[in-house]
């Protein structure tokens, strides 16, 4: 078996405009970010077809685009525009052959077809045109052994490179993708595609894994599949362009997921500290599982930020656990040891506290670190992040109230901190006092930015009001306890504080918390 070269992953954009006038200011827009290569979609331009004008408007995007070109007509059978007669739809595969275009892909379930169809003035290997067989699968991702049967029935029909795009239906289907590349990636050039939210780590990891090229979208909303990230964010954010085998991955594990700031946090971090590593978003609907695959349970994954609500799940995958975070029954970071096991800890405490610490000192004058010695504390939220804060509270000498949705949960949570257990009714009818209200649920996070977790009559009540959510920055809770005279603390100081000491335990090196802080601004204001 010859075993080729590995080559440079391309940035790529989909060019899926109606006509070729509006082909032609995209491919500019694409290669101003960063696009290596450029695919005109050949099915979206209607305004072409409809004029008679196709091969036309091919041959020019072709000859205008400074970046090799990707031509492809893709039919409505696999998910494209095209549900016109069929040898129509190949001719003009033939005529972008011919106009010199670095790519055709073709389907390959078109691929005797297509090459049936070839004109007799047709050079097929003229050195400049590389066929691409795709396959794509909008169900699931099909098993190891079906996958490389496809595989190789491309190679068999005269593919020189391979495309493999399938839905993933669960982040640990990447794996299998991730297979197909170390073991068929090395005899022919392979691009393979995790399509949807859970397959989104294949494209921002394309080029550790070694895939050909890697899609992004030119602008928001104009995502040609599904779960594919912007062209900025694969060249800038995720700098695929340094990417190598050798590269290491942390990653924010959730879900939901879409929402978290956290790779805008901890890339510009690495990069700025010269880190060869990438720090990647996980939808994960069981961690357990999660960290059994044989990819993401490697020692190239080398930490994880654990989010809603897989907090209290993940210490059971720990060989060993920070004291501290044993005791509040939850950790928020894993830490690849040497010998492949994982250690906890949990930074989402220390953090929290410390935001609402320095609230209270501008609100009583009293040195932060002892604030909260005497006071009272009523956490919202009995999870992860309210098992944070409810022993954090302890810690620093306050009397802690839990009150959550299941009294049942609060309860539970009180027995373990020595603290009180009251319902969400309770708060709300205002029979609860304290001098801080904390709330550590996700009530208030975009898009839901209108809802509240517990009414602002009963805010006045309090001196400090902090929320863990930092997406509004200002949420309506702390809106209306600033109406209501309440000192404010922001998730977004928790957000900081906490992930500056997962870098430093991921990366052994000290974070640039401002940096930090503006990355997380710069992206919330996007």
């Amino acid at each position: 078996m010859r075993v080729r070269a590995r080559a440079a992953c391309k940035l790529t954009t989909s060019v899926i405009a109606p006509n070729l006038e509006l082909a032609l200011r995209d491919v500019d827009d694409a290669v101003r970010k960063g696009a290596d290569v450029v695919e005109l979609r050949v099915d979206f331009l209607r305004d072409d077809a409809a004029r008679g004008t196709l091969g036309d408007a091919i041959e020019a995007l072709i000859k205008a685009s400074p970046v090799p070109v990707i031509v492809t007509n893709r039919p409505t059978w696999e998910g494209g525009q095209d549900d016109g007669d069929e040898s129509a739809r190949l001719e003009a595969l033939w005529r972008a052959h011919e106009c010199g275009a670095a790519y055709v892909d073709c389907e390959a379930l078109a691929a005797e077809r297509f090459f049936a169809a070839k004109p007799a003035t047709a050079t097929l290997r003229n050195g400049k045109t590389k066929i691409i067989l795709s396959s794509h699968n909008y169900d699931e991702t099909p098993n190891d052994e079906i996958l490389a049967e496809i595989h190789a029935k491309c190679v068999r029909l005269g593919a020189d490179i391979v495309k493999m795009a399938s839905v993933c239906n669960a982040v640990e289907d990447v794996a299998r993708l991730e297979k197909l590349l170390r073991t068929k990636g090395r005899e022919i050039e392979t691009i393979v595609l995790g399509m949807s939210e859970h397959g989104q780590v294949s494209r921002l990891l394309a080029a550790k894994f070694g895939s050909f090229l890697t899609f992004g979208a030119i602008r928001r909303g104009e995502e040609s599949a599904p779960g594919q990230p912007l062209l900025e964010e694969l060249r800038d954010l995720y700098r695929v362009p340094t990417q190598t085998a050798a590269t290491k991955v942390m990653g924010v594990i959730g879900n939901p997921i879409g929402h978290s700031k956290s790779p805008a946090l901890h890339n510009p971090c690495l990069a700025a500290a010269g880190v060869d590593a990438c720090y990647v978003p996980l939808l994960v609907k069981d961690i357990k599982t999660f960290l059994a695959s044989p990819l993401f349970g490697s020692k190239d994954f080398v930490g994880f930020s654990v989010t809603i609500p897989h907090k209290e799940d993940a210490l059971e995958c720990c060989a060993e656990v920070d004291p501290v975070a044993k005791q509040i029954g939850a950790v928020n970071t894993l830490v690849r040891q040497p010998d492949g096991s994982l250690k906890g800890y949990n930074t989402d405490y220390v953090a929290a506290i410390e935001a609402i610490e320095n609230a209270m000192e501008k609100k009583t004058g009293v040195a932060a670190a002892k604030s909260l010695a005497g006071k009272t504390v009523v956490v919202i939220g009995a999870g992860g992040a309210g098992k944070a804060l409810a022993f954090g509270a302890k810690f620093k000498g306050a009397n802690v109230v839990i009150a959550n949705r299941s009294v049942e949960r609060a309860q539970a949570l009180a027995d373990a901190c020595g603290g009180v257990a009251v319902s969400l009714e309770d708060l709300a009818s205002g029979s609860v006092v304290g001098d801080v209200l904390a709330n550590s649920t996700s009530v208030g996070m975009q898009p839901n930015v209108e809802d509240t977790p517990t009414p602002a009559s009963v805010l006045g009540g309090f001196s400090v009001v902090f929320d863990a959510v930092y997406t509004p920055l200002e949420t309506r809770l702390l809106r209306e306890a600033k109406a209501s005279g309440c000192e404010i603390a922001s998730g977004l100081d928790m957000f900081v504080g906490q992930a500056a000491r997962q870098f430093e335990l991921f990366t052994g090196k000290e974070a640039e918390v401002e940096l930090m802080r503006d990355a997380v601004l710069s992206s919330i204001k996007r």
